[in-house]
């Protein structure tokens, strides 16, 4: 059986490298636009930084070994067009520019997801920057490493835009963050992202909420931004303004696809057309507390789904639990985390919920530097069931979230989490922990 693969970075190479360990004789190809295979996209702002000085460190598994283990891999090749009713695809080798075709007996579609570029004057100038990709990410340190540029501005206040915030003000830059929300970090709730606003200001990055990119001017690179409030100098740009799935080569294809462009495929990865499998950035995914297909692109998300899609490609019939949407970001001296539903999931989903709000401790004062965490908690009215949590603090925030997510995948109530069994000294909780603490402040 010959099955190909359509993208080598996360979803994809986790299910070649699944078919491989599960049936060595099966025949796998792999085609990547780009020419990196399965890398960390999530630490390239710590590489541009330069808190990761190597960004082979970055690289998962090299393509050597995935050639070892059989898997044939194809960089620089960009899949065009799928024609299922003959089962072949048409790829375009971007470095020769020619176009060939090739045949499967069961494709896998794990493209990701692609920069939203805004349609403004100026966008390709010379000094606007992307950080998405491998590629992007070597482009960006190398130009951010130049000391005659000194004004940074950062399109998004998304997480990547915010990562980015970060590695430039490590690199000593001048940085503005340009957000045409009311706020940053939209996935999180107000009480969440109220602190982090206020560590970007302590650390002296400027902040432009509610304000939107216009153009990007200058004579023969960036030079300035104008926005629909103003005008700032710009010696570099960051775009970080969100992604959509990479999807338009389907066009015709027969493959359904959501509103956005993800692929809509069922708890098993596979699409409404038979043989033909997606998973990652570029398809929905099945929410486990919403009960309904969303989209949610996550790196953890992508892998356990690739990894599903190999084995099911290869007969299984094994079912995608669910996303919680769990995700973390560490803003300077802040870390955040969030799982589940957030206040206006539970709004939109008609939930009779409420919330709390807690402040506790990471540890006991008698213990040195002691600093607080606040949780907000979404919960069922009725029943108390955990739906959602996020936290915000300057440490030991992420992995009690990661408590909260595992409460909230196995439907627990905020009484039987505040009861747990968790471990207690005084160098790392109190013996109430801040998850209990939170907890038992659900009434």
């Amino acid at each position: 059986m010959k099955i190909v693969i359509v993208g080598g970075v996360a979803a994809g190479m986790s299910a070649a490298a699944k078919i491989k360990r599960t049936s060595p004789d099966a025949e796998v190809v792999v085609y990547e636009k780009g020419g990196f295979l399965s890398y960390g996209a999530c630490g390239l702002p710590y590489y541009v930084s330069g808190v990761n000085d190597d960004w082979r460190k970055l690289i998962a598994r090299t393509r050597e070994e995935f050639e070892r283990s059989g898997i044939r891999t194809f960089l620089r090749h960009e899949v065009v067009k799928v024609a299922p009713d003959r089962k072949q695809i048409m790829v375009k080798n971007l470095e020769q520019g020619s176009l060939f075709l090739d045949s499967y007996d069961k494709l896998m579609i794990a493209v990701g997801a692609a920069p939203i570029v805004p349609d403004v004057p100026g966008i390709r100038l010379p000094g606007v920057h992307l950080l998405k990709t491998m590629e992007d990410g070597l482009a960006l340190k190398e130009a951010a490493a130049s000391s005659a540029l000194r004004d940074v501005v950062i399109i998004g206040g998304g997480a990547i835009g915010l990562e980015a915030a970060e590695a430039m003000v490590h690199l000593g830059k001048r940085v503005r963050v340009v957000e045409l929300a009311d706020r940053i970090l939209p996935p999180f709730d107000p009480e969440i992202t109220e602190p982090v606003t206020e560590e970007l200001q302590r650390q002296g990055v400027s902040l432009h909420l509610a304000e939107r990119l216009t153009e990007i001017a200058g004579a023969g690179r960036v030079e300035r931004v104008r926005t629909n409030r103003g005008e700032y100098p710009a010696d570099l740009v960051i775009l970080a303004t969100g992604v959509r799935p990479a999807t338009g080569f389907l066009a015709g294809s027969g493959i359904r696809l959501a509103p956005n462009g993800a692929i809509y495929i069922d708890r098993e990865m596979r699409t409404n057309i038979p043989d033909v499998y997606a998973a990652g950035d570029c398809a929905v995914v099945y929410h486990r507390v919403m009960e309904e297909d969303t989209y949610i692109p996550l790196g953890t998300t992508a892998n356990k789904m690739g990894r599903l899609a190999g084995g099911n490609m290869l007969g299984r019939h094994d079912k995608f639990v669910g996303t919680l949407g769990s995700a973390a970001i560490k803003v300077f001296d802040l870390e955040l985390g969030r799982t589940g539903l957030s206040e206006a999931d539970a709004k939109r989903l008609a939930i009779d919920y409420g919330t709390a709000v807690v402040e506790a401790m990471d540890h006991p004062a008698y213990y040195p530097n002691p600093t607080p965490i606040r949780f907000k908690l979404i919960y069922d009215k009725e029943t108390k069931t955990l739906l959602g949590a996020q936290g915000v603090g300057a440490k030991g925030v992420v992995l009690r979230i990661n408590l909260f997510a595992v409460a909230i995948h196995n439907r627990m109530s905020a009484r039987e989490l505040g009861m747990v069994d968790l471990c207690y000294a005084p160098p790392f909780s109190g013996v109430w922990d801040a998850v209990h603490i939170a907890c038992n402040a659900v009434k």
